[in-house]
């Protein structure tokens, strides 16, 4: 560029650069951490309740006579309520503020186990699972807005980082609880305790709403700058706004796509590592967990990253492939039966990486007031991956194509990093900030 914009432009990052540093005082610094702290106890939630009733499958079998199609269906219900109030609750973020939704999210989880413990027949397990699936639609265009509102641009990684190695422990939390009450007091009893934990958790959030904030009011900003800031136009206008820009349809097809490798290896990893590599099955769900644990070290490690470079997409795209291709390797009987759990692991950790620079990414082409109402949309993706990855998946292996979910997955990871490629190349072209 010529050198009087070049002098300008430096100027202008060392003048940036000052007024952050100054505002960046260690009451700030801990107001970030507690304000990513308690998101990221109410987002475990959310991942700690999708698994409450496959934890559940066998009691509940018993208890109902239910088959595994009967109680795989309560699954699917939970998704596909959750796909569809996902992709509209943005909106209601965007016009009355984060922190309401977010307890009613909470509310409706601490209503579903309630249901669950007092149920008595698959009627009242459908509307439990309804109202699950409702509750967890919530929680990531209320979690983005409260982070992308209250906490500074200088942790923006770390609380994109926290947030999903919280969800990781969620999921890993769910079925030793969960487990660990239905052999000291029964199902009926865990379930109760599910809906304890998460009226605990809600509980918190109310007595920090403090550190929530209104999430449509960016911190410290003026109160006619926030009326200004708030959405003028209709929730209908919004939405073909948001549905003509081509890099969030990319954003909901690379959540898709990402879901779709997740499903596969949450499915099918313990029966492939058996059938391929002869593992046992307490081996294979060990090296099921190896892969959640070293993902949520992923994660962390991948909040740095954010820090470290401006290039999220090249972040995103190295690691989904490298973790692709490892799935790959090992779906094609390549690797020795002892290093099979290992290798699982390492594409759990690349896999990981990727989190944090993913929603820096999708940060990007967030319209500034819209940062709900676009989460929302992009992450129902996760929801449509979620109920048709296991489906598809399952026809493969049915098929006697033992090979198909990890190649499934691996295809999947390849085409969600190109996706992050195309999605940075249309922010250049039209740069918004959320």
């Amino acid at each position: 560029m010529p050198a009087p914009i070049a002098v300008r432009v430096a100027a202008a990052v060392m003048t940036i650069a000052a007024d952050t540093a100054i505002l960046d005082t260690p009451l700030v610094r801990r107001r970030d951490w507690q304000t990513i702290l308690l998101i990221g106890a109410a987002h475990s939630c959310s991942h700690f309740f999708q698994l409450v009733l496959p934890s559940l499958y066998i009691p509940l079998g018993a208890e109902f006579g239910l088959d595994f199609a009967a109680l795989g269906g309560l699954v699917s219900v939970f998704y596909v309520v959750s796909g569809m109030g996902q992709a509209s609750s943005g909106f209601v973020v965007d016009r009355i503020g984060a922190r309401p939704v977010l307890w009613f999210g909470l509310g409706c989880f601490v209503a579903s186990g309630l249901l669950i413990g007092l149920a008595n027949g698959y009627a009242m397990l459908v509307l439990a699972a309804a109202l699950g699936g409702v509750g967890n639609s919530v929680f990531h265009p209320v979690d983005y807005s409260i982070m992308n509102h209250r906490v500074s641009p200088a942790r923006l990684g770390h609380a994109f980082s926290v947030h999903g190695l919280t969800g990781n422990l969620g999921w890993a939390l769910t079925p030793v609880f969960i487990t660990t009450l239905t052999l000291l007091a029964g199902w009926r009893v865990a379930a109760f305790g599910a809906a304890a934990l998460v009226a605990a958790v809600l509980a918190l959030t109310v007595l920090g709403r403090g550190l929530l904030g209104d999430a449509a009011a960016p911190r410290g900003t003026a109160p006619a700058a926030t009326a200004a800031a708030q959405p003028s136009e209709s929730v209908w206008q919004t939405l073909r706004t948001l549905l003509s820009r081509p890099a969030l349809w990319g954003a909901f097809l690379f959540f898709a796509c990402s879901s779709i490798a997740l499903s596969s290896v949450q499915s099918y990893t313990i029966p492939l590592l058996d059938a391929l590599y002869g593992l046992s099955r307490v081996v294979a769900s060990s090296a099921l967990s190896g892969y959640m644990v070293a993902s949520a070290i992923g994660i962390a490690a991948g909040g740095f990253l954010v820090s470290a470079t401006p290039r999220t997409e090249r972040v995103v795209m190295i690691a989904l492939i490298l973790a692709g291709v490892l799935l790959v390797i090992l779906s094609m009987g390549w690797v020795p039966p002892s290093l099979a759990a290992p290798v699982i692991a390492l594409a759990g950790f690349c896999a990981g990486v990727a989190g944090p620079s993913r929603d820096m990414l999708i940060r990007r082409v967030a319209p500034k007031g819209a940062t709900g109402s676009v989460y929302g949309l992009v992450y129902s993706g996760m929801d449509v991956g979620a109920s048709l990855g296991p489906l598809g998946f399952g026809l493969l292996l049915d098929a006697g194509l033992a090979h198909g979910p990890w190649i499934g997955a691996g295809v999947a990871f390849a085409v969600a990093a190109l996706l992050a490629q195309w999605i940075a190349v249309q922010a250049r072209r039209a740069p918004v900030v959320a």
